[in-house]
């Protein structure tokens, strides 16, 4: 992908400036994915899970904090990509219009967007939601199940990451985006 190049000496990698948006639904496999990004791209990951919890100690998830946090995740983030550094961001992003303010986060800082999806069976969700412990996310089967009805689709070029077989094939699959 653009952005990204191998030194001749001794193979390490430099990257450039980007911002990458790791969304789906809860329990999916966003934060495995987008960590395995970081680790490739050498990249500050934003969660909204920690951001949400930063801002709002006690959240009750209203459509005003959720907006707060967005745009706190995507401030950070254009302050991190102005002082050079790739972005990973985690958060859900079920909304068109928050998937937007994303890109054009991207565009007023002039660094590309790579959109991921992650998805993942429900059967397999359902067991590592239930597995799950010490994790900054609150989301339980229940709501993966009601965040399913309210994701709305992707218009326009994106990644898809399939997290529904081992640790290893997903790792595959970051190493290929990126």
């Amino acid at each position: 992908m653009s952005g990204e190049s191998i030194s001749e000496a001794g193979g390490a990698r430099s990257t450039e400036p980007r911002l990458v948006v790791v969304c789906g639904l809860p329990g999916a496999g966003k934060t495995t994915v987008a960590e395995h990004a970081v680790d490739t791209l050498d990249a500050e990951l934003l969660r909204t899970d920690v951001v949400r919890k930063e801002l709002f100690p006690d959240p009750e998830y209203t459509p005003a904090e959720m907006r707060a946090v967005y745009d706190e995740l995507l401030d950070r983030a254009a302050a991190a990509l102005r002082a050079g550094e790739p972005v990973v961001v985690d958060g859900t992003f079920k909304e068109r219009d928050l998937r937007g303010a994303a890109r054009r986060t991207a565009e007023r800082v002039g660094v590309p967007l790579t959109l991921v999806k992650v998805e993942c069976e429900e059967d397999v969700v359902q067991d590592r939601i239930r597995a799950r412990s010490g994790d900054e996310s609150d989301a339980d089967f229940a709501i993966h199940q009601r965040f399913r009805e309210q994701f709305e689709a992707i218009a326009g070029e994106h990644a898809l990451v399939d997290n529904s077989g081992t640790l290893d094939e997903t790792l595959g699959q970051v190493n290929e985006l990126f």
